[in-house]
């Protein structure tokens, strides 16, 4: 079972709600909207899947990292600490 499980409605939900920023940004490039409006919205954009990433790093170090069986605690706090580097490369 996955760590964010119990979160999985709302995490679904904050994915929609991106999915509706991302669609309104296309209609703002077919209206020829201002750049820095498109801008603006694609950092509010980031910003949201940043939290979505951050919660998910967090329920996977207390979910599969702590419960992890201490022979296999090593190899999942490898692959946390991957994940955090690839979002902080992003860009």
């Amino acid at each position: 079972m996955a760590g964010y499980t119990k979160d999985k409605t709302s995490i679904q939900a904050r994915l929609g709600r991106i999915e509706g920023q991302v669609r309104g940004i296309e209609k703002m490039v077919e209206d020829e909207r201002y750049c820095i409006d498109i801008l603006t919205q694609i950092s509010a954009i980031q910003a949201a899947l940043d939290k979505v990433a951050l919660g998910l790093l967090d329920d996977h170090a207390r979910h599969c990292v702590m419960s992890a069986a201490d022979d296999e605690r090593a190899e999942k706090t490898d692959e946390l600490m991957a994940a955090v580097g690839r979002l902080m490369r992003r860009g």
